[in-house]
C-alpha cells in the first residue's frame, strides 16, 4: 500500500527510526534511546528488528550486538514505500501538552507537513508551544509515532510563522480551513479532494474576522466538521482523517471492468 508497511519487510517486528543510512549488508548503529528501548524490550543478538529513517527507506535487519549507548543491526532487507497523497497542516500555536499530542497523531495519520501559525489568539495562550527546544519535541513524539504506527515518512516540520508568512509559504491545492459556519466536509455538497491538501486549523476561540478574509484571498474555502465546536486538536485529527480517507478511497478508486 502506498506510504504505507503493513505488509513489508519491518511489518510487526520492534521498530526503530534512525538518521544513519543504511543498506542490505551494511552494520546500521542506532542510538543510545533504541538501544534502551531494546533493553526494555529484552531483546538480544539474534533478534531481527525494522528500522526505518522517515524519508521512505524501511529495513529489517538482525541485532549483532546491543551496548548501553548503541545497537548495531546488520540489515538483511531494504525497500523504498512511496509517499502517501499529500496532506498539510498548519496548526495553531497553542497549549504545549495538546500541541505535543496533536503532534504525534499527526505522524500516525500520515500528515505531510506541520506548519504552526501564531493566529492573533494563540498570543493569550500559556505556556504556548514554541520556539526550537519545542520543535525538537514536536519532531521526538513524531519519531516515536512513526516507529509505532510502522509508518514510512515523517511530516516535514516547518517553524512557527505568523499567518501571513504562514499563507505565502503554503503549498498549491485544495485549500480549507475550519470554520463553523463552512460547508460540510463530508456529504454530497462537500468540497471534492484532491491532493495536495492544505488544511488550516484556527486556535482556542476561533479565527479572527479579518484572518478568515485573508484565508479566503489565499485560496482557502470554509468546511466544517459538524454541529459542535470541537477543540483545536480534535478538530485536526477528524479533518486529517477525513481527507486522508477521501484521498486513499480516489486512489485506490476501481472501474466496474476490473477485478474485485
Amino acid at each position: 500500500m502506498v506510504g504505507l508497511d503493513r505488509a513489508g519487510v519491518a511489518a510487526g517486528r520492534p521498530n526503530f527510526v534512525t538518521t544513519e543510512p543504511f543498506a542490505v549488508g551494511a552494520t546500521c548503529v542506532l542510538d543510545e534511546q533504541a538501544a534502551r528501548h531494546m533493553r526494555v524490550l529484552r531483546l538480544d543478538t539474534g533478534a531481527v528488528v525494522g528500522v526505518r529513517d522517515g524519508q521512505g527507506l524501511v529495513g529489517a535487519g538482525q541485532l549483532v550486538r546491543l551496548t548501553k549507548t548503541q545497537a548495531h543491526l546488520e540489515i538483511s532487507e531494504v525497500e523504498v514505500i512511496a509517499p502517501l497523497p499529500e496532506v498539510h497542516l498548519l496548526v495553531p500555536v497553542a497549549d504545549r501538552d495538546r500541541m505535543l499530542w496533536l503532534a504525534e497523531k499527526a505522524c500516525e495519520l500520515g500528515c505531510t507537513s506541520w506548519r504552526p501559525v501564531l493566529w492573533r489568539r494563540s498570543r493569550s495562550v500559556s505556556p504556548r508551544g514554541e520556539g526550537v527546544a519545542f520543535q525538537q519535541k514536536v519532531m521526538a513524539r513524531m519519531t516515536s509515532a512513526l516507529a509505532q504506527s510502522e509508518g514510512a515518512w515523517l511530516p516535514q516540520p516547518f517553524p512557527e510563522a505568523i499567518l501571513e508568512r504562514a499563507l505565502l509559504a503554503a503549498p498549491p491545492g485544495v485549500r480549507l480551513v475550519l470554520d463553523p459556519a463552512g460547508t460540510p466536509m463530508v456529504g454530497s455538497s462537500a468540497v471534492p479532494l484532491q491532493q495536495p491538501v492544505v488544511l488550516a486549523i484556527g486556535p482556542e476561540g476561533g479565527i479572527e474576522a479579518d484572518e478568515l478574509e485573508a484565508l479566503a484571498g489565499a485560496g482557502f474555502h470554509p468546511v466544517r466538521l459538524g454541529p459542535t465546536i470541537l477543540r483545536f486538536e480534535t478538530a485536526a485529527v477528524a479533518a486529517l482523517a477525513i481527507a486522508r480517507t477521501s484521498l486513499s478511497a480516489a486512489s485506490t478508486r476501481r472501474s466496474p471492468l476490473q477485478e474485485p
